[in-house]
């Protein structure tokens, strides 16, 4: 046995001890469950951090769960009945404070994996729940999530040239950070997966949170992440319209005029951004919708006819959808 080998079996093993603590909560005892990191990820200070997941619905048939807590960010994989060879790593939101797991989740793999397309739910760390420089911490996790699914692209059944990203609000932020800063060295390098690629081949981003800087931006999520009392130059270089250029892959972007939590300015400022760096780019603000729909509108509300809208885009740009 190699050491390489040797190293990697270790990992293995060790990250199956983790399964029942990390599945605990919000996933159930059939889900697939990938750790990110083959032990403490980066960052870690030795504070104690306890999952917690609360239910914030009434309907046992539409649960809404949000899960705070994350100590070892995992994938949680979503397979379709008939795989066409594509995959979506789907980044919830929630401020950076919590992640809307069903609703910008388990609600999104399930009309993925019904257009044949399989569904990574990253369940990523909060960066105020106790990391050091905490605002790095949920892009490495994105990296690193990216690369695996790519490292495991066999095992999947995917093309490893073919995984895109969806995120909603918050996450939404965090896919466009990974679309815009995917090469970034945000941590060490640990195994072979890490020479992997962590750019995905297309971005979806739904109500996305994008600048911290500009006036419309969303406080909250950007005192999650950075902190209070941030710099306008800590501000800048995480804001999403900032950092677009030649490598930043083919973006869709979703919004409602009637947002009221993150305006739709975010998603126009994002869109001009990919527009001057004559990046590929589609742009939809729905007349009505609010904020943080997901794909349980009525048919009726015109923000409904989103998921159809991206999947065209996705599968012009080599992302197919069934």
């Amino acid at each position: 046995m190699t050491r390489m080998t040797r190293r990697t079996t270790l990992a293995a093993a060790a990250a199956m001890a983790l399964l029942p603590r990390l599945a605990q909560g919000q996933t159930g005892a059939a889900d697939e469950v990938v750790p990110l990191w083959p032990g403490s990820p980066p960052g870690a200070s030795g504070k104690a951090i306890q999952r917690k997941v609360t239910e914030q619905s009434r309907d046992p048939k539409r649960p809404d769960r949000w899960v705070t807590g994350i100590d070892r960010p995992v994938l949680v994989v979503k397979r379709p009945a008939r795989p066409n060879g594509s995959a979506m790593l789907v980044v919830p939101g929630g401020g950076y404070g919590f992640l809307s797991y069903d609703n910008e989740g388990t609600s999104q793999a399930a009309w993925l994996n019904a257009r044949g397309v399989t569904a990574f739910i990253l369940l990523y760390r909060l960066p105020g729940e106790g990391w050091s420089r905490r605002e790095d911490v949920p892009l490495q996790d994105a990296q690193r999530a990216m690369r695996l699914i790519r490292a495991g692209a066999a095992r999947y059944g995917i093309d490893p040239g073919r995984v895109g990203v969806l995120g909603f609000s918050a996450g939404g932020h965090l896919a466009g950070s990974l679309a815009t800063r995917h090469s970034e060295d945000v941590y060490r390098p640990i195994d072979e997966a890490d020479r992997l690629s962590a750019a995905p081949q297309v971005a979806g981003l739904v109500y996305p949170v994008v600048s911290l800087v500009a006036a419309f931006a969303h406080a909250g999520s950007r005192d999650n992440l950075l902190g209070p009392g941030s710099t306008p130059a800590m501000q800048k270089i995480r804001s999403v319209e900032a950092r677009v250029d030649a490598a930043t892959c083919p973006t869709c972007l979703i919004h409602a005029a009637d947002d009221g939590l993150v305006p739709p300015a975010n998603s126009l400022a994002l869109f001009q951004a990919l527009q001057e760096a004559r990046r590929p780019a589609a742009l939809h603000v729905f007349e009505n919708g609010g904020h943080g729909f997901g794909v349980r509108l009525p048919a009726a509300m015109q923000a409904a006819a989103w998921p159809a809208l991206f999947a065209t885009f996705a599968g012009a740009h080599e992302v197919a959808f069934a």
